[in-house]
Order: C-alpha cells, then structure tokens, then sequence
C-alpha cells in the first residue's frame, strides 16, 4: 500500500491520539480540531482502514506489574534471514517487541521482559537458538515517548503542519 495523503483533521486525530489515545474521547479531539464528533469517528475509520493506524495498545509498567527486568537485546541477524528471524524471535516467550533496522550489523533490537535472572537466561538462550547472534543487552530503565510533531493540528489551511520547516 502506498502512502496515504493527511490533510489537518487528520493530523491533529493522530496527534491526540499519539498524546494520549486511553483518555481522550471523540469530542475532545473534535474540539480540538474543529469538526464534529462524526468526522473524527468517520476519519478514525479511515485512518484504520488505510492502515495508517495499525493498533492500540497500553504502554505497560513492567517493573509494577512484577517483571523487574525488562531488557533490550541488540543482535545481529543475516540480511536476508532478518524479517524470518524477527518474527521467530517474538514467537519467543518473553520478548514483547522486535524491532527490525535496516542498516548496520546490529540490525535486530529485541524487547524482553523477565521475572529475575533465571528467567532471563532461558529467554536468552531461546533467542539464540533461533540463529541471532546477541550483540549486547541493557536494562531499560524508562521509556519516554512524544507525540510526533508534525501530527500537531494547526487550523491555518494554507500553513505547513506545526513543526514542519519546509525542507528536510
């Protein structure tokens, strides 16, 4: 599927949604963008369909939910074998989010969480089962996230989104 156009309501749909998608109604965002209830339910439908919005989904305290280590592994994986191995590696029990790179060596960043070491090695051990050879790994001690600010609404129709210079 190709790239998708967004106009302003959009952005701005995806920008709350980006702040805070678990506590924001409907009627929120549409006073925040300035339309009605029913174009933010029609243009969240859209946004599904296309695929643009994929999923929701909690951001997760693993540490309060009694998982103390949560881990990123940094591994290596051949080019070619890489989308297979991403996939086999979060079949893993344990491992919450692979993410794929496109250059460099280090080309498999693997999320883990683990209820103490014992538990970590076995997690360990399976992924190297897979063939992905475990570079290096670190404890996550927090996660931050923003919203993109390029999603921000701005109801100038003829500016570019906020955030945006012109050029890249």
């Amino acid at each position: 599927m190709g790239p998708e156009t967004l106009d302003d309501v959009d952005r701005g749909i995806l920008f709350a949604l980006q702040r805070d998608a678990r506590n924001t109604t409907i009627a929120e965002i549409a006073a925040e963008v300035e339309v009605s209830s029913s174009t933010v339910r029609n243009r969240l439908d859209a946004l599904e369909d296309t695929g643009i919005i994929e999923s929701y989904y909690p951001k997760v305290d693993y540490e309060r939910a009694a998982f103390p280590l949560h881990v990123l592994f940094i591994c290596t994986a051949p080019a070619d074998q890489r989308e297979r191995l991403a996939r086999e590696a979060l079949s893993t029990r344990g491992v919450v989010d692979v993410r794929e790179m496109l250059t460099s060596a280090q080309n498999l960043y693997v999320e883990a969480v683990a209820i103490d070491t014992h538990d970590l090695t076995t997690i360990t051990n399976d992924l190297a089962t897979t063939g992905i050879e475990l570079v290096t790994s670190e404890i996550i001690a927090n996660h931050y996230t923003r919203p993109w600010s390029h999603f921000e609404y701005d109801d100038e129709t003829d500016a570019e989104p906020s955030g945006s210079s012109g050029s890249f």
